[in-house]
């Protein structure tokens, strides 16, 4: 029995669809990809739909980097709703007449929440407290304690608003790594004293990987995608192009004397053009966070 070779190393960018977890996908793409060594970069919520960073093989190594950049969302919120999850899965907590709230009233609401923040994760999410994911203790009716979190909304921008007694918002949200968007709906309403919750969610952008480029799991199972490991590192992360010596250095682990090129991770590729590592510069050296050769 001939065995199947492995696909080539890279990432695919999946259209997550609704209904779905992250895990879902992931498992899904074993299937497709013909490998076990998949993982994913930035978990979405079941409800959400839009961009899923799929690693394969080697590329897996990339996707703790990848899961720290920014990220930009497409959103409705609904104020004067509030639920146990911050969104439209979870059950309703509280209601309260949103029809005083105008839509100078949202834009102000908005302005605060931009920017560098502190929020607290939403009670149903995967953050672990004393072990455990705070999802579980909460479904298990215990009360989850998270300490707010330093985030940073880069831009908050509302595209309409729709007034009654409640108040439905769409906005698009750039932000960083680690921001829950459905706690911006949930302080966004509790700003307004109405409360609110998420009703949609799309990702449409990754770093520099946008949803045009995202492809269906439908059309993944006619053709799978994966965009080269080198092309994914060369797009998201700067390049630094190293000599034979520093190629072989850099490819034992060893570190290299800092380029310039700033503190985030840095695409190390061979003369040949064949990728090599990805470094951080810190104190006059470049040292490797991930080496993909060997």
């Amino acid at each position: 029995m001939t065995r199947r070779p492995p696909p080539p190393s890279g990432i695919i960018i999946v259209d997550k669809p609704s209904g779905w977890t992250s895990h879902d996908v992931v498992g899904k793409m074993r299937g497709i990809a013909g490998t076990r060594k998949v993982g994913h970069a930035g978990t979405l919520d079941p409800m959400a739909t839009g961009v899923l960073v799929v690693g394969v093989e080697k590329a897996t190594r990339l996707l703790g980097h990848l899961a720290l950049t920014e990220k930009v969302y497409e959103a409705t919120m609904r104020l004067g709703v509030s639920t146990n999850t911050d969104d439209a899965e979870g059950e309703e907590t509280g209601r309260t007449s949103a029809a005083t709230v105008t839509a100078d009233d949202v834009h102000k609401g908005v302005a605060a929440l931009t920017g560098p923040i502190m929020q607290v994760p939403p009670q149903v999410s995967a953050i672990k407290v004393n072990g455990e994911r705070a999802y579980k203790l909460a479904r298990q009716g215990e009360e989850v304690a998270l300490q707010a979190r330093p985030i940073t909304v880069h831009a908050f921008e509302v595209t309409s608003v729709v007034l009654g007694e409640s108040v439905d918002v769409t906005a698009t949200v750039t932000c960083s790594s680690g921001t829950y968007i459905r706690s911006l709906a949930r302080d966004l309403g509790d700003g307004l004293g109405v409360g609110g919750h998420l009703t949609a969610l799309r990702r449409t952008r990754v770093g520099p990987y946008a949803v045009d480029n995202a492809l269906t799991i439908e059309a993944l199972q006619k053709e799978c995608v994966i965009l080269p490991i080198a092309d994914a590192v060369s797009q998201a992360f700067p390049r630094r192009d190293v000599t034979e010596e520093e190629a072989r250095l850099v490819s034992h682990g060893g570190r290299l004397k800092a380029a310039g090129l700033g503190e985030g991770p840095i695409g190390v590729f061979a003369p040949g053009g064949e990728l090599l590592a990805l470094v951080e510069e810190k104190g006059g050296t470049a040292k490797p966070l991930a080496v993909f050769v060997g």
